[in-house]
């Protein structure tokens, strides 16, 4: 038997017992005659002690780090106990030990704190997995994984595998396609959902479907990208909004009890997305904190009381908000106090091209209230008060002002926003809160090819009260300038995001199950009736046969893990991640095939 305890088993009720472990040798400290061992595996670590009697032995043939070891020994009491060490009221004393494998010097240190870059560990993966930090990564995750798999059996969902070999329909991110040998010339795509199969599945009456399974998206990567990625893909039959929402909010409400021991009670928030965009200035706001926008130069459009506050900063001659096409704020809880550095320093970093805005304005909310502004010549106090009103601001409140073209105003105040939160200690690792987004527009326009995009996925079905718009108008849209009048500008999609501490984790919708609405979806995409029968034939065809009423919802599995594990990079939890250029550089892959392989495929190379 090669270890009868793990390195991480055993406790002060095993003193004064044999054993055998076997691990690796994470340190080594020689005390004169005697040595300590550090020895860890998959569980923990355990000291050992190497006495005078093995002090020739070990002359003779040293141990190294990372050698794989088995030793048999008596459990002792640790007199210099280690209160950080789930083992650390022990120790075992070697009474025979067995090299099993010596191991070359590793490239970098097998610990927390490493001395390897990203790009090393990533080439040595297989020994970057055995630092305890990644592992309890990997422990996370299997975590989450076996508490989704539960919660979704216990609610009657069937875990049904769908092919990896499709055809290939790119609505969206670019496919990874596959070469058929048996099929010259012909290609599979690798899925980038189980969308259609699952929506098969309903109509075939499997009504509850779950995968954990593996998505593939040839796009450019990010922190929280990669090239294969996995879902929970989850369907349901015969349920309306509510039923999916409460279905799965009881899901992750579940995950972070099993994982986390939070029992996250209160009811999950929901918010259109006209009030996210609104109040936030994204789809996915992070609700740890308020810190809530102001448009200063346009009337609100969502809130009951609808304030209009252009006149707060209209006929002062300020050309910067005088000609903005919007001009929006924050109002930064107890920052009056920074500097003029600080809040240069904050000018500096909206500035920054990837915020890409021209300056900043500023109002101090003096604790005795008086007010200060970068533009007090063109404001006086008394109009620089009822901004700060507008604003919700209180005494001892720094706004934030940005002006300039709206989309990049927005999208530069909603970073700002979460800098700040960041700055001020808002954002903690270890709060979690929830948000369902719902009602979101069901198309785009996409001014390049003028014509509408789903801004979903095109099997998204309208708010049932705007079937009807769809259904009775031509998506034609003979004016460009003029889309925004179009009906469908205003057609609201039957869909949901689950947004956690300002992280989409997942998104969903009711279907659309009828062939006659999909094929209305098609057209105003701008897909000819060929080409609709050509892309997705089998599922029209497949809504002739009794489909019925379903929805359902993905969430992002390496993104969930990586937020609840305070990361804030996916590569962190997943086992043999791609770098950044879409490469496995332990493996070197992508790589070259040989010309024989080509020859098979009869595919030749530019």
């Amino acid at each position: 038997m090669y270890r009868k305890h793990t390195c991480g088993e055993l406790r002060a009720a095993h003193i004064g017992q044999e054993t055998t472990l076997a691990g690796w040798v994470q340190t080594v400290r020689k005390f004169g005659a005697i040595t300590f061992v550090d020895l860890r595996d998959r569980y923990g670590i355990t000291q050992l002690v190497f006495g005078e009697r093995m002090g020739e032995r070990l002359d003779a043939e040293p141990l190294g780090r990372e050698f794989v070891l088995q030793i048999h020994g008596s459990v002792i009491e640790r007199s210099n106990k280690n209160p950080n060490l789930p083992t650390g009221d022990i120790e075992v004393t070697v009474s025979d030990y067995t090299i099993l494998n010596r191991s070359a010097v590793p490239p970098f240190t097998i610990q927390d704190d490493t001395d390897g870059g990203d790009d090393l560990r990533m080439r040595y993966r297989y020994l970057d997995l055995r630092r305890s930090a990644v592992r309890r990564n990997l422990e996370l995750r299997y975590a989450v994984n076996r508490s989704a798999r539960n919660y979704l059996h216990e609610n009657h969902f069937m875990d049904i595998e769908t092919p990896f070999l499709i055809k290939s329909t790119p609505e969206g991110a670019r496919d990874f396609v596959v070469p058929s040998r048996m099929n010259p010339g012909q290609f599979y795509a690798l899925p980038q959902s189980p969308q259609t199969f699952k929506q098969l599945l309903m109509v075939s009456g499997y009504d509850r479907y779950y995968q954990i399974v593996k998505c593939f998206r040839d796009e450019d990567l990010r922190a929280d990208r990669q090239p294969e990625f996995t879902q929970i893909d989850c369907e349901m039959s015969f349920v309306e909004q509510d039923d999916i929402l409460r279905m799965f909010e009881g899901l992750v409400k579940r995950i972070f009890l099993d994982v986390k021991g939070i029992d996250y009670a209160e009811p999950v928030a929901r918010m259109t997305w006209e009030e996210a965009m609104w109040r936030y200035g994204n789809d996915k706001p992070d609700i740890r904190f308020e810190m809530m926008l102001c448009n200063l130069k346009k009337p609100d459009t969502v809130f009951t009381d609808r304030t209009d506050h252009r006149g707060l900063i209209a006929d002062a001659g300020f050309n910067v908000f005088d000609n903005a096409e919007t001009v929006l704020a924050i109002a930064v809880p107890g920052a009056s106090e920074y500097t003029r550095k600080q809040t240069d320093e904050i000018t500096d970093w909206v500035k920054r091209p990837q915020i890409g805005m021209q300056g900043m304005v500023t109002i101090k909310c003096n604790a005795d209230g008086t007010f200060k502004s970068s533009v007090d010549k063109f404001y006086p106090e008394e109009r620089l008060k009822a901004i700060a009103h507008a604003c919700r601001a209180v005494a001892g409140d720094l706004i934030l002002i940005l002006a300039g073209a709206e989309e990049r105003t927005r999208k530069a105040i909603s970073e700002l926003r979460l800098e700040m939160g960041q700055r001020l200690g808002l954002r903690r690792k270890d709060e979690f809160k929830l948000l369902w987004v719902l009602d979101f527009p069901l198309f785009e326009y996409s001014e390049d090819d003028n014509r509408w995009v789903a801004r979903h996925h095109p099997f998204t079905s309208p708010k049932p009260d705007h079937i009807p718009v769809m259904i009775g108008n031509d998506p034609s849209i003979p004016d460009p300038s003029a889309y925004l009048s179009h009906p469908y500008a205003q057609i609201k999609a039957n869909a949901y995001d689950m947004v956690l501490n300002g992280n989409e984790i997942g998104g969903g919708s009711i279907r659309i199950f009828q062939r006659e609405l999909q094929e209305k979806m098609f057209a105003a995409l701008g897909m000819s009736e060929e080409e609709s029968i050509h892309k997705f034939g089998f599922l029209l065809g497949a809504f002739e046969y009794g489909a019925p009423p379903h929805g359902g919802i993905a969430f992002g599995f390496d993104r969930l893990c990586s937020i609840l594990g305070g990361s804030e990079s996916i590569r962190d939890f997943i086992a043999f991640p791609k770098n950044n250029s879409g490469r496995d550089v332990m493996l070197d892959a992508p790589s070259s095939i040989d010309e024989k392989q080509l020859e098979e495929l009869q595919i030749g190379l530019k």
